[in-house]
């Protein structure tokens, strides 16, 4: 990540199962923990931002003591990880709330993995700064797109022959030109 030049850089995590055993989860975030030592001795390049990764699966209790020991090393910003996976998003939003209620305010806290519209508002409610997520370009890679209705698959026949915007009104340069 040093030499690509990034901008901000990931110290190495593991992500468990959604489902893995409370034992499994913790023996991760311990891994998680050791990596995010090493990764703040060996970084060389002060011009880029190295952030920790929060790991503890669905247990608030590892939440808790993930962000908390992560955030006793002052990275310049934190991800929460191992979110997303395959677990309710009620739970989901849960562990987001356990978690950022321990990470400094006054630092980025950026949720891995969540690209769609509703959970990105859903995650901004609840503390978090930034985003990746690879689910627009995947939505739109077939044949689909998202509008403030919904998402719209603009492969259906209704798409094929209309000329007026997607979402009439709008001025944005997908409905002015497709």
């Amino acid at each position: 990540q040093e030499s690509l030049g990034a901008d901000i850089i990931m110290a190495l995590d593991e992500c468990p199962a959604h489902d893995d055993s409370l034992e499994k989860v913790k023996t991760a975030m311990e891994r998680t923990h050791r990596w995010a030592e090493r990764c703040l001795k060996a970084q060389k390049r002060p011009d880029q931002a190295l952030y920790a990764i929060v790991q503890g699966g669905i247990s608030p209790e590892l939440r808790r003591q993930s962000a908390e020991y992560l955030a006793s090393l002052d990275f310049p910003g934190y991800a929460i990880g191992g979110l997303s996976i395959g677990e309710p998003k009620k739970v989901t939003l849960a562990m987001i709330e356990e978690t950022v209620a321990w990470l400094p305010e006054n630092k980025p806290r950026y949720l891995m993995g969540v690209g769609s519209p509703e959970d990105i508002v859903e995650a901004v409610a609840r503390g978090i700064d930034m985003f990746d997520s690879a689910l627009p370009t995947r939505v739109a890679r077939n044949g689909a797109l998202f509008t403030w209705q919904g998402r719209r698959s603009i492969g259906n026949a209704a798409y094929s022959q209309m000329e007026q915007p997607i979402v009439p009104g709008c001025d944005c340069y997908t409905c002015r030109n497709f």
